[in-house]
């Protein structure tokens, strides 16, 4: 009987490990199927005019994404005033990502005119954004999300903070970013990202900066700390981030794409110029480093 009590208690222990962790692991499923369900945003094409086919991520397929950080304005949908192209080969176990200048002076597809690049999203949304990079750079691009800037300081205090290397010595009023490894919480992460003219790179000290905290968040938001913030991340990503990526599809590529995603390559349009046209003024793409640029994201996408 003494035996048969131990091990009653002993079989409720076990059951209880196995037990409790599966139900956290059903609760995390839920919640997370239920924050991309809201963030699900679909556009109105199926697959890119420049695909013969779609992407299979069970096949591990290399693809593309567009991420745009767009400044929501009551009455108006805002400017995508973060550009960021991102391809992902799991063969070659890498991701390469470009930010395009917001000032891009570009063909915006669907209004056959030549503006700032990111005045496509304020005209036409997600699916004009998409359809004028893609013209630009000459690729397919298989998925976009959307951040709303405003809400970005919630995605980085909900997980915690960041840690990032930072390579220039500022300050913005009362915060001070020196160089070297330094924290940020989400208010001094969207100082940090939006400084522009204390940079004596201008625009691509921006876009470099842009790049560090989105992968300070990916970094993050795969950690330990990140998982056991789950409710908060989850709660701020669907209050802030649209995408047409399906719950599937992000478990997908999860499970597919981990090791791709853990090396990150930063490409860099840094050998234009800028240009004022009727008072108003541009970024003119150098042809040559675009066409440089458009061949190592083609190749990297098996294209």
């Amino acid at each position: 009987m003494r035996n048969s009590k131990k091990w009653i208690l002993i079989s409720g222990i076990l059951a209880s490990i196995i037990l409790i962790p599966s139900i956290w692991l059903v609760v995390f499923y839920m919640n997370a199927a239920g924050t991309v369900a809201e963030m699900h945003e679909p556009i109105e094409r199926e697959i890119s005019v420049m695909r013969e086919a779609e992407v299979i991520f069970k096949k591990q397929d290399p693809f593309s994404v567009l991420l745009l950080g767009v400044d929501e304005r009551e009455g108006d949908t805002g400017r995508s005033d973060t550009i960021v192209a991102i391809t992902v080969n799991p063969t070659e176990q890498s991701t390469k990502m470009v930010s395009i200048p917001r000032d891009t002076y570009a063909t915006i597809v669907g209004l056959n005119t030549k503006d700032k690049i990111n005045h496509a999203y304020a005209f036409g949304g997600t699916t004009m954004a998409v359809a004028s990079v893609e013209l630009l750079l000459d690729i397919p691009i298989d998925y976009i999300a959307t951040i709303n800037m405003e809400g970005f300081e919630n995605i980085v205090d909900a997980v915690g903070g960041i840690s990032i290397r930072n390579e220039l010595d500022f300050h913005v009023d009362e915060h001070v970013f020196p160089k070297g490894e330094i924290q940020l919480d989400g208010e001094a992460a969207l100082i940090y990202v939006r400084m522009r003219y204390e940079d004596p790179r201008g625009d691509f000290g921006r876009q470099d900066r842009q790049k560090k905290i989105i992968e300070g968040v990916l970094r993050k938001g795969a950690s330990l700390t990140g998982l056991r913030n789950y409710k908060s991340v989850f709660n701020a990503l669907g209050n802030n981030v649209r995408t047409n990526m399906t719950f599937e599809e992000m478990t997908d590529v999860q499970k597919n794409y981990r090791s791709a995603l853990s090396k990150v390559e930063q490409l860099h349009f840094q050998d234009g110029n800028g240009k004022k046209m009727n008072g108003i003024w541009y970024y003119l793409m150098d042809d040559e480093e675009l066409v440089e640029v458009s061949r190592a994201l083609k190749a990297h996408l098996g294209l």
